[in-house]
């Protein structure tokens, strides 16, 4: 039976039982899903007087926006970016800026959340700057610290910034220190930076802070297997977290353990000896004495004079690595060596060429 048959039974049906509860009524046409009076503006580029103001002004949307320019790899923003923080130079570097690392599962987001909300009940500003690893396979970020730090992201003196590493922990480093300035301009007088975890980053993260900051749990196996000399050597402080319920005697154990092995090692150039506390962000017990330990390490290197040339030196060691960083971003975008690097690539492949020999040859090229 043909399709136009079957609608003229089904029309011949409808009309003999129309009062049948098997009557369908036709319905309204479908709006569409997006408003088609609906016009996508494109937001204006603000001046660099602009940005600068809004900065200086404590704005915390203009601060975000200037932070996002820095962390962009368009060419066009850079200039722009490095202007504005030439401008904002003269009215930073007057915070304490603080490193905290630690193993994965530490609590450092945890820890972060409950200190940020008592310093700032002792009229400080707090602004945490959290580098969060990228996916290797898809160059992507989760950027999840504000979910994880909920109640001071509602705190009206608490400034919170994920930045991805995306693959490069010197360029980071770099953009979280050029970051930390926009900070300090802006008012923020205490800068937290949370680093990826125990790895590499702690390295790039301790040459720019003034204290670093090591959270260490206990539970969790042999306590001695935390005692890396190359990370702990770095450490201004440790912390034992999640020094709470029936964990309490296991973080006491493990606050004597590490503070015996802390003792072992040599004097830090800043003259002073890591002290090791245990604390619970869950019960807030604990935070108080880590805030004054922090206190009293920032007034004995203000003392002894560590802390400006800790700051001098970083300064230094930021100018050459802005130098090799520089001269590899001209290296690779140079068009000679983009045009010439697959060919010489494919060679040392087909093992017909050497990877000195490669590397020497484009740098040749560069160099002419």
């Amino acid at each position: 039976m043909s399709y136009t048959k079957i609608e003229h039974y089904e029309k011949e049906y409808l009309d003999q039982h129309h009062d049948s509860a098997l009557n369908v009524t036709e319905g309204v046409e479908d709006k569409p899903v997006v408003n088609p009076y609906f016009v996508r503006r494109k937001r204006r580029q603000m001046t660099t007087d602009e940005y600068v103001d809004g900065i200086l002004a404590g704005n915390i949307t203009i601060l975000a926006q200037a932070i996002t320019l820095i962390e962009s790899n368009n060419p066009t923003h850079y200039a722009q970016a490095q202007e504005i923080i030439e401008r904002c130079l003269p009215h930073s570097g007057r915070s304490v800026r603080i490193g905290i690392t630690g193993v994965p599962g530490a609590g450092k987001s945890s820890f972060i959340e409950a200190v940020g909300n008592m310093v700032t009940s002792y009229k400080h500003k707090l602004a945490v700057l959290a580098i969060d690893p990228s996916s290797e396979r898809s160059g992507g970020s989760i950027l999840g610290d504000k979910t994880r730090m909920e109640t001071i992201c509602h705190n009206p003196d608490i400034f919170v910034r994920p930045s991805p590493s995306a693959g490069s922990l010197g360029g980071v480093a770099r953009k979280t220190r050029e970051t930390i300035v926009l900070c300090e301009a802006a008012g923020f007088d205490v800068i937290f930076i949370e680093t990826v975890g125990v790895g590499q980053s702690e390295t790039a993260v301790h040459s720019m802070v003034d204290m670093f900051m090591m959270l260490q749990i206990s539970g969790a196996g042999d306590e001695l297997q935390g005692i890396k000399r190359g990370i702990m050597e770095m450490a201004d402080m440790m912390v034992i977290t999640k020094a709470d319920g029936e964990n309490v005697t296991k973080a006491e154990l493990a606050k004597a353990q590490y503070q015996g092995a802390l003792h072992l090692f040599p004097l830090a150039d800043s003259g002073w000896r890591p002290q090791v506390y245990t604390c619970s962000s869950l019960e807030g017990t604990g935070l108080e004495e880590v805030w004054q330990g922090v206190e009293q390490y920032l007034q004995h290197i203000e003392l002894n004079g560590y802390f400006t040339s800790n700051r001098n030196r970083q300064n230094k060691y930021w100018m050459y690595e802005t130098i090799n960083e520089t001269l590899k971003s001209s290296f690779y975008n140079n068009p000679e060596i983009q045009e010439r690097m697959a060919d010489v690539e494919q060679r040392v492949l087909d093992a017909k060429l050497s990877s000195f020999i490669a590397a020497k040859e484009l740098l040749d090229i560069y160099f002419k």
